[in-house]
């Protein structure tokens, strides 16, 4: 082979490797990307340990420095399990909505009621099985307070009996399927959907943190992988 087609192979091969890169990168910020689940919030749907990936573009894209999004395919619906920047930190939540705009939301005794209908908890867990009371506030002050986010630390006592709350628009309400171990909008606030980044599909890696890794055929959970997230 001549000198210059060396050269020629050698352009060609950095042109395909760039292409692939560009390839991967428009696919990481349009389309889907990966998320790691850190803590048991969700479980037992998603388990420490596992790695999931989202769905980037359901909800549409937002136009930064704005709350406009773009393309948007469908809005969220009660039910789906969304990823969003938690608006208080610079960190990736996993949690399932559970409220709509303007759906009124209230907990008795750990059971939601929406528009004061049970909602169906089969694929909830209760971790904890004491019951704590409800705060002590006018239900005059409650929404706002809630809104303010003034529900921080109050703990058990808007874990278990909470609101009721009206979803303010263009947000959501939700919360993590551990319901007695889960940061979620009972105490931090609804969640605008500007903070929304998709909606979790699949999982394409699942395994036990507490197992080495030269047990690697029991560390995996081998059932999990591809599972898709209901």
């Amino acid at each position: 082979m001549t000198k210059k087609g060396i050269e020629n192979k050698g352009i060609l091969w950095f042109k395909d490797v760039a292409v692939a890169i560009i390839a991967v990168l428009l696919l990481r910020t349009f389309v889907l990307q990966s998320f790691k689940i850190p803590t048991g919030s969700m479980e037992n749907t998603l388990l420490v340990g596992d790695f999931l990936f989202a769905n980037k573009f359901i909800y549409g894209f937002r136009i930064p420095k704005t709350d406009i999004r773009i393309l948007q395919i469908k809005k969220p619906q009660r039910g789906d399990v969304v990823i969003f920047r938690f608006p208080f930190e610079r960190k990736d939540f996993v949690k399932r909505c559970i409220g709509l705009p303007g759906d009124i939301i209230e907990i008795k005794n750990k059971q939601v009621y929406i528009n004061g209908r049970a909602l169906p908890q089969d694929y909830v867990v209760f971790a904890d099985p004491e019951i704590y009371p409800p705060l002590n506030v006018e239900h005059s002050e409650y929404q706002e307070l809630w809104e303010r986010t003034a529900f921080k630390r109050a703990g058990g006592n808007v874990r278990d009996n909470f609101g009721p709350v009206r979803v303010p628009e263009k947000n959501i309400f939700v919360m993590g399927d551990n319901r007695d171990n889960s940061y979620d909008s009972r105490f931090w606030g609804p969640l605008d959907q500007k903070y929304l980044l998709g909606k979790a599909m699949f999982l394409y890696w699942s395994w036990t943190k507490d197992i080495p890794i030269y047990r690697f055929l029991e560390k995996v959970r081998w059932k999990k992988i591809g599972l898709i997230i209901k």
